[in-house]
């Protein structure tokens, strides 16, 4: 599988889990594979949990930088591209940023809304841009 097949997967379980909140992230999958014959891949289930590690602070970044848009009105393809790809941003150090950019504007072209690709580029970009001015840990 190649990562955008896995993030593609972990899209998913995130958008998945927007649906079935009282779940762990295993019992997903484990309905995943029950019911659509799913094996996740490492990577997916890496970003996946990582934001389920990080999930109020990533949240708290959506917030911040989603201009005139409540939480509740962001569109749950959206939310589950954004909370994925800022957990690539801030938390992975391995992926480039324009990596992770892209990707979230390619998934949200895909899974997305005509509108949704420039808002999932818009929060990302200004989320890079504030990581970018934050002194380094």
């Amino acid at each position: 599988m190649t990562r955008r097949e896995a993030r593609e997967q972990a899209f998913v379980l995130i958008f998945e889990k927007s649906f079935n909140q009282g779940d762990s992230l295993q019992e997903i999958i484990e309905k995943a594979a029950e019911g659509r014959d799913v094996e996740v891949d490492p990577f997916a289930f890496s970003l996946a949990s990582g934001w389920m590690s990080h999930a109020d602070e990533i949240d708290r970044q959506i917030e911040a930088h989603s201009t005139r848009w409540k939480m509740n009105r962001i569109s749950r393809v959206a939310l589950s591209i954004l909370r994925l790809s800022i957990f690539e941003v801030l938390f992975n150090e391995e992926i480039p940023d324009r990596v992770s950019i892209n990707e979230a504007v390619e998934l949200a072209k895909k899974f997305g809304s005509e509108d949704d690709s420039s808002f999932v580029n818009g929060v990302m970009g200004a989320v890079v841009r504030t990581k970018a001015a934050e002194p380094q840990k």
